[in-house]
């Protein structure tokens, strides 16, 4: 047997191990640098597109060999998620919900992902125990998209997302980086051609022409910042409270796709969609116990408070008008504080008038009376 066809085997190998744990798809492909993504991420930086979310260093961002001194090979794997609820939720009159993105109805994907990629690892340093192996989810500082799509896993669409054959855009990726010489995968050759639907969708625009993707329009984005959403966007969030799937839902390509085989990505209804009211005022301990095991829980409570706010808002919720106030009055965080004056002078009525008034006289803090001003505005 020469190098050529021992390598094809532990590729081989490699991937019926893939599909024996649960791997959707893999693909493989070579670690040499991403030279046009570099150029793509500089340019993106420029024009302050990024979410500083990121790896500020692009040269990590974009040279596996950084990472993994020797790296010769990537291997991509995607896991699919469901895109629709098994069991919708009925709607109540006056039980106003929000929703999570698909992305975060399940359990937390990076804990799932880890879990198949470390088990992929340790298979392929039995086999080859001196490979030198670094696995990464998201937060790696490699672009996942990048790897899935050099690694023919699937093409990256105008909505930034990777699209694949079988699943759509909904899958999870993550990938190893590794010393070994596996032999590469092509590349899908394939696009959107002239559809544009996902960008003519977007709800702020983020979505620039060229497939690049403006972080801080993104609804997505903003709705994980800690800080005050700007005006212009909040009524762009209606009643998003982690995500947004705009994109994604309006995707061609993701019509009529839906996969249910990962019990651990099956959501919990009234996780993906909870009740608004009962978010305003839940305690730490309340919100582990919800959200927990959900990857929208990374940044914290707040700002899911603060987009249940804007989503009151949007309804026009006046049953919710009582719980803003105590907000306004009692919440030690200023985003909140300021969120619920904005949102009482939304929903409008004489109580929410008498509220913003009686705050204005005894609130400390710039940021918030600037938002009681709005809130009065929007009443007067």
């Amino acid at each position: 047997m020469n190098d050529q066809q021992y390598w094809e085997q532990t590729k081989q190998s490699i991937i019926d191990y893939a599909m024996e744990i649960g791997i959707d798809k893999i693909g493989f492909a070579s670690a040499d640098p991403f030279t046009t993504l570099k150029e793509r991420l500089i340019e993106h930086r420029e024009q302050g597109y990024e979410s500083g979310f990121e790896e500020p260093d692009l040269d990590k961002r974009t040279d596996p060999g950084l990472l993994v001194e020797g790296a010769r090979s990537l291997i991509s794997i995607a896991l699919a998620y469901p895109s629709k609820l098994e069991n919708p939720l009925k709607s109540e009159p006056g039980a106003y919900r929000g929703i999570l993105c698909r992305a975060a109805w399940g359990t937390d994907y990076h804990h799932v992902l880890r879990e198949k990629l470390d088990k992929l690892a340790q298979f392929i340093k039995e086999l080859e125990p001196g490979a030198l192996i670094e696995s990464m989810v998201d937060t790696g500082a490699l672009s996942d998209r990048a790897v899935a799509e050099r690694a023919g896993v699937g093409f990256t669409g105008k909505n930034c997302a990777i699209i694949t054959p079988e699943f759509g855009s909904w899958v999870y990726l993550g990938e190893l980086v590794t010393t070994l010489p596996l032999p590469s995968d092509q590349p899908i050759e394939e696009g959107c051609g002239d559809c544009n639907i996902c960008v003519d969708a977007c709800p702020t625009g983020a979505l620039v022409q060229g497939g690049q993707l403006n972080a801080q329009r993104c609804i997505a984005f903003l709705t994980q910042v800690k800080d005050f959403i700007p005006d212009e966007f909040r009524g762009k969030i209606g009643n998003r409270l982690y995500g947004c799937d705009t994109c994604q839902t309006v995707c061609p390509k993701n019509r009529r796709i839906h996969t249910n085989h990962h019990p651990e990505f099956q959501p919990d209804p009234e996780t993906a969609k909870p009740l608004l009211i009962p978010l305003l005022e839940m305690s730490n301990k309340e919100f582990k116990q919800k959200f927990g095991l959900s990857s929208s829980s990374w940044r914290g409570k707040k700002p899911i408070q603060r987009n249940a706010i804007l989503a009151l808002a949007h309804f026009k919720d006046k049953s919710a008008v009582p719980h803003l106030i105590r907000l306004l009055t009692n919440d030690p965080r200023p985003v909140i504080r300021g969120t619920a004056a904005w949102a009482l002078g939304k929903i409008g009525g004489e109580d929410a008038k008498a509220a913003l008034e009686q705050s204005r006289e005894k609130e400390d803090s710039p940021e918030v009376l600037l938002e009681i001003e709005k809130g009065m505005d929007f009443i007067t």
